[in-house]
C-alpha cells in the first residue's frame, strides 16, 4: 500500500485550492501517510522543490484565495524526458503518487505520469468550469460571485445614465460563467462561445430597445475572445444604435478572493476522495461532481467528454429575456 503521497497545484491559480490541499493533507495525515506539497506545479516537481508537510502546514488557509503552493505552467513536461526527471526526484524522496489540482492541461500531465508508474488523480480546480467530467469545478462558485458582485456595481452607473454596458468575464473557450453570471444578474443579451449571436443581431435588438423606450439600459455579458476587440465592438453599437455604451473586462480579479462555502465543501470533499482512490491503488483518474455524487473518471475519458453540460441553460435565457 502507497506509504507517501504528494500534491501539486498547476495551471490557473482557483479559489479553493487551499482548501483540497487542506484536506488531502489531513486525510493522508489520518491514514498514517507522508504527505508532501510540491511548490511551482510541475515546474517545482522537476526542480525538487518539494516539502514534507503536517497539519501546521495547512492551518488557516480555509479562508485564502490562490494556493499556498504556488503553481506555474512548464509546456516542456509534455516531453517524457521532462517528466523522468520530475519522476526522479519523487523518487529521492520516495513518493508513491500524487494529487494533482488543475484544468485539463494538468489532468493530462497526471495521466502520463501515471503510466510511468506514478498513480496520480486530478482534481478539478479551475474557475472556468471547463472541465465535462463534473458539474461544478474548483473556483466555478467563488468567480462566479466575484462577477456578480462587480455586475451590480457597474449596473448602477449603467442605469443612472442609460448606458449600454458591455462586460468581458473569462472562461477561456467555455462560456459558463458567462452564461450563469448572465441569468443570475438578468442580462439583456449574453454572448458565449456556445450562444454567440451576431454582431448584427446584437445591434438590431439594441436599436429597437432605445427606440421603443430612451430611459432604457442595457447590460451585456460576454465572454473572452469572443470578439478580437471588445472596444471596437463597443463602438459599434454606439454609433450604430444611439446607446452611449461602455466596455468592461473584469480581468483577473475574477481568480482572486477567498473562496465561497460552496468551493470550500467541494474542494474538502474532493481532496479526502482522492486519498481514498490513491489508497486503493488507482491512478490515472479524475474526481468530479455529478448530480451531487463524487465519482472518477479516467482522465482520457474525461477530455474526451463534449463541454456541453449546461448548452440546457440558454433555453433559460430566452424565456427571461422574451
Amino acid at each position: 500500500m502507497v506509504q507517501k503521497i504528494g500534491i501539486l497545484t498547476s495551471g490557473g491559480d482557483a479559489p479553493g485550492m487551499n482548501n483540497a490541499i487542506r484536506a488531502v493533507v489531513r486525510s493522508g495525515l489520518r491514514h498514517g501517510l507522508e504527505v508532501y506539497g510540491i511548490y511551482d506545479g510541475y515546474k517545482g516537481l522537476v526542480e525538487g522543490n518539494i516539502v514534507k508537510m503536517d497539519r501546521k502546514s495547512v492551518s488557516d488557509i480555509v479562508n485564502r484565495g490562490g494556493t499556498i503552493l504556488r503553481t506555474a505552467r512548464l509546456r516542456e513536461f509534455k516531453d517524457p524526458a521532462v517528466r523522468q526527471k520530475g519522476i526522479e526526484q519523487l523518487n529521492k524522496f520516495g513518493i508513491e503518487a500524487l494529487v494533482v489540482i488543475g484544468g485539463d492541461g494538468s489532468y493530462m500531465g497526471a495521466k502520463k505520469l501515471t503510466e510511468m508508474g506514478i498513480n496520480c488523480v486530478g482534481l478539478p480546480g479551475t474557475i472556468d468550469n471547463d472541465i465535462a467530467s463534473t458539474d461544478y469545478t474548483i473556483g466555478f462558485d467563488t468567480c462566479l460571485n466575484t462577477i456578480c458582485d462587480c455586475v451590480d456595481k457597474i449596473r448602477d452607473t449603467t442605469e443612472s445614465h442609460c448606458r449600454c454596458s458591455i462586460i468581458e468575464v473569462m472562461g477561456n473557450h467555455c462560456g459558463d460563467l458567462a452564461l450563469f453570471s448572465g441569468i443570475a444578474e438578468g442580462a439583456e443579451m449574453i454572448l458565449t462561445p456556445d450562444h454567440p449571436i451576431p454582431e448584427d443581431e446584437v445591434i438590431n435588438s439594441l436599436r429597437r430597445m432605445r427606440e421603443k423606450d430612451e430611459s432604457k439600459r442595457a447590460i451585456l455579458i460576454v465572454s473572452e475572445k469572443l470578439f478580437p476587440d471588445i472596444k471596437e465592438f463597443a463602438d459599434k453599437i454606439a454609433r450604430e444604435t444611439g446607446f452611449d455604451t461602455r466596455y468592461n473586462v473584469l480581468g483577473h480579479v475574477q481568480r482572486g478572493g477567498a473562496p465561497s462555502a460552496s468551493d470550500r465543501v467541494l474542494a474538502a470533499r474532493m481532496g479526502a476522495y482522492a486519498v481514498d482512490c490513491l489508497l486503493e491503488d488507482k491512478g490515472g483518474i479524475c474526481i468530479g461532481l455529478v448530480n451531487n455524487k463524487l465519482v472518477s473518471y479516467d482522465i482520457y475519458e474525461a477530455l474526451s467528454l463534449p463541454r456541453d453540460k449546461h448548452i440546457s441553460m440558454l433555453r433559460l435565457i430566452e424565456i427571461l429575456n422574451s
